[in-house]
């Protein structure tokens, strides 16, 4: 089992920039990959950013060259903090931003129904 909690929640202005963090907990390992997603009010959940367990990233195209992502391992593997820069940030970043675990332990994909854990969500509002 894996616990994820985020924190980072904010509300900015236009251009400004914003850096969530998730700390991961319990069997981190299990999960070859772990990354953030997003849902805004009416819209579906969807994929911001992941990061492989050797340090592979992935972007959503909107994503590119504004968000970056990234982690810190503890040297047992036992804690996993991930975190999401994010620089740029316009209005239509506002969302409910979620940190979640892949279910597989040897490769990774988007699709939401494949990550098992999830955090609680934080609330990031441009203005």
């Amino acid at each position: 089992h894996v616990q994820l909690v985020e924190s980072g929640r904010g509300s900015v202005q236009a251009g400004g920039s914003l850096r969530l963090s998730c700390a991961a907990s319990g069997n981190t390992y299990s999960s070859y990959c772990m990354g953030w997603f997003r849902q805004a009010p009416g819209k579906e959940r969807e994929v911001v950013a992941y990061i492989t367990r050797r340090s592979s990233t992935y972007y959503a195209d909107s994503e590119k060259g504004r968000f970056t992502i990234s982690q810190d391992i503890s040297q047992d593997n036992a804690k996993k903090t991930l975190y999401l820069l994010m620089n740029s940030l316009k209005p239509e970043d506002t969302a409910m931003y979620y940190c979640a675990a892949h279910r597989s332990t040897v490769l990774c994909s988007t699709a939401k129904a494949d990550f098992r854990y999830w955090g609680q969500g934080t609330q990031v509002t441009v203005s």
